[in-house]
């Protein structure tokens, strides 16, 4: 036993120190060149992107060919060659996988790159972003399974199997769509989302009564920043089947509203001239829209209106509450008296005795 170990080691010894060697070599050799083309290039470059993006990925697929081609001019008879060889063989292909994904990554930041956010071009380069990111993230995930297929078919029990497993394939293929078809849905929703473009990165919407931000889109789902901070997740499935808001479609311009209920006796040109007064003194309006109307009455006051606008939806709903908050306080310094009442008659409890 001994023996045949120690003449294992010995036939390795040289052509594993050439395959080490060839490894050393190879690192060192693209890390010089690395380092030369990150100090010679600008980091914003195409190509550097992609460098930067793949480099490590890169770096490991070279180091593999070197061994690779050292295993195959190893002599013939060497123990454990055929198991190396394949080992190999199966890191190379894992490998050039980790580094197709991360060059197709790279696509989407060079696309975002080339396209960047423009005072008054917003709109058009959200939807470049969104609908890049939905693309690479569907490559992706194709070459992952087109990688792990090829990793799995290096074993001789998988390709034996390929023929017994092509004659099910059509039971199989229909238990796996029953089985993935969340999965599957959430995918299809997704390419509809990105080429129908019904909301963008950064959107805000109103969803499920949340008021919040689109912040990322994955390929099965969409990660939603609420106006406290919250994360909402929702599967891109729902956004097709169920009607949501979205108040940057657009422009990001809103309009807000501001109720007030008020005694019958309140007269409504004092309202407006604060109102009035209290928009031009405040940065968040936009200057456009300036209204105010009775919109509504009861047994018992005046519901008065007062409509705005600003430039997005954080504007209008602080120029909400500033406005709120001045026209209370300007009917409580200045109309007290015509805050809602209840009126009420009161009557002497004697002259309700029966006569007798």
């Amino acid at each position: 036993m001994l023996e045949s170990i120690k003449a294992g080691l010995t036939a390795w010894l040289l052509p594993g120190a050439s395959a080490l060697l060839a490894l050393v070599a190879t690192y060192a050799a693209y890390r010089i060149a690395l380092a030369l083309t990150r100090r010679f290039t600008r980091s914003k470059a195409v190509p550097r992107i992609f460098l930067d993006a793949a480099a490590r990925a890169l770096g490991v697929v070279l180091c593999l060919l070197v061994l690779n081609g050292v295993l195959e001019a190893a002599p013939e008879g060497l123990p454990l060659l055929a198991e190396l060889q394949h080992f190999a063989t199966l890191l190379l292909i894992l490998s050039m996988t980790w580094a197709a994904v991360r060059c197709t990554s790279a696509i989407g930041d060079v696309i975002v790159t080339l396209n960047p956010v423009l005072e008054g071009q917003w709109k058009r380069a959200r939807k470049v972003e969104t609908q890049t990111r939905f693309l690479v993230r569907g490559l992706n995930i194709l070459i992952v399974i087109i990688g792990l297929g090829a990793a799995l078919m290096t074993f001789d029990g998988v390709r034996h199997v390929g023929g017994s497993l092509l004659a099910s394939a059509g039971i199989g293929g229909i238990v796996l769509g029953f089985a993935a078809r969340p999965v599957l849905g959430n995918l299809l929703a997704g390419m509809q989302i990105a080429l129908t473009q019904p909301f963008r990165i950064d959107d805000v919407l109103h969803v499920q009564g949340e008021w919040c931000w689109v912040e990322e889109v994955t390929a099965t789902y969409v990660v939603l920043r609420v106006w406290d901070l919250r994360r909402l997740i929702v599967p891109l499935q729902w956004f097709i089947e169920n009607p949501f808001q979205n108040w940057s479609r657009n422009t990001a311009d809103l309009m807000g509203t501001v109720f007030l209920w008020l005694d019958y006796a309140m007269p409504v040109q004092p309202l407006r001239e604060e109102f009035a007064r209290l928009l031009r003194q405040s940065p968040q309006w936009d200057g456009k829209i300036e209204t105010v109307q009775v919109t509504d009455s009861s047994d018992r006051a005046l519901q008065i209106r007062f409509l705005m606008s600003a430039s997005n939806s954080s504007q209008t709903w602080d120029l909400r509450c500033a406005v709120r908050e001045g026209l209370v306080a300007f009917v409580q310094n200045h109309y007290p008296q015509y805050l809602p009442r209840v009126r009420a008659r009161l009557v002497d409890s004697s002259d309700m005795a029966p006569e007798q």
